[in-house]
This record gives C-alpha cells, structure tokens and sequence, in this order.
C-alpha cells in the first residue's frame, strides 16, 4: 500500500521524512536553487513547433499550459518525436496530445530533502510558486505559476557548488 511507502507519503506532503542524518542540505528551500527560467508551451502549440522550439532554445523538456495558467503537463523532445514517428500523433497534432500529465510540483518554499524524494523516482519535477489573485469584486483565487523544472543534476550541482 502507498501508505506504507514513505517516500510517496513524503512526495504528498502527508509525511515529514525523518533521516537521523540529514545532509547539509537537507533543510535548504528549493528557492535556493539556480534555475533557470522556464520555457512554457501553451496548449495550442503543435508538435511540429514543439520540436523546433525545444531545439532552437535547447531543451528537452518543457511544462505546457493552458491560457488560464493551468498546468496540463509536460511535454519532452523525445516523446514527441517518438510519437510523431510512431503515428501516434501528428506533426500537426497540439502539443497536449503528447505531453506527460503525471507529474510532481514543489513550491519554491519546500526542502532539498523532499525534492530529493521525488527525484527517487521522478525524472524531474515543476517548481510552483502560487499566486493570490483579486478580481474586481474583492474576491480571490490561488493560482500556480511555473518557476521551473528541476532534475537532480540541479540538486547536484547546487550541493557540490556548495558543499560544506
């Protein structure tokens, strides 16, 4: 069961990971990190653009949004033109079509040692960093922004930069 799985209950946010020897590190907020800003897809981008922004701007992967700022997932160079060449999708297919809807966020005010949680089993993970928005009648929502994608060689760069 997942909820015996500590490292899933710590990646929820139901558990707090208790290491008797936590690195350095450990307890440092993501915002500390070096990241880069991100390069965001809206939706209605096709695969065939897709590919040649990733290329042009050089990266591998990039979140895709919808026009509310809703994030839909991400979208990597290799699965789209695996798709593409596949015939599961078409160049001139959009981008959602291809893109990995599972996905784990962190807030910019989250630990090192919960990101390094979830980079156990995920790839990468999109940085959040959430907003309150008022609109003309005083009311308000929370909205998620994407800060940036982070991997583990983010991590490792940032421990080794500094290590202790």
């Amino acid at each position: 069961s997942k909820f015996l799985n500590d490292t899933w209950m710590i990646k929820n946010g139901f558990l707090n990971h208790v290491q008797e020897h936590k690195p350095w590190w450990w307890s440092i907020k993501v915002q500390k990190l070096n990241l880069s800003a991100p390069l965001i897809l809206l939706a209605e981008v096709s695969c065939q653009k897709a590919i040649e922004i990733l290329r042009e701007k050089g990266y591998d992967q990039a979140p895709v949004v919808a026009e509310s700022g809703l994030i839909l997932g991400v979208v990597t160079l290799s699965n789209t033109l695996t798709s593409v060449l596949a015939g599961s999708a078409q160049f001139s297919d959009p981008v959602t079509k291809v893109v990995y809807n599972q996905f784990s966020k962190i807030g910019l005010e989250e630990s090192l040692g919960k990101l390094s949680c979830i980079l156990e089993k995920d790839h990468f993970a999109i940085v959040v960093h959430e907003q309150t928005h008022y609109n003309g009648k005083g009311s308000s929502f929370v909205k998620q922004v994407v800060f940036g994608v982070v991997t583990a060689m983010d991590v490792l760069t940032f421990v080794s930069s500094n290590d202790q």
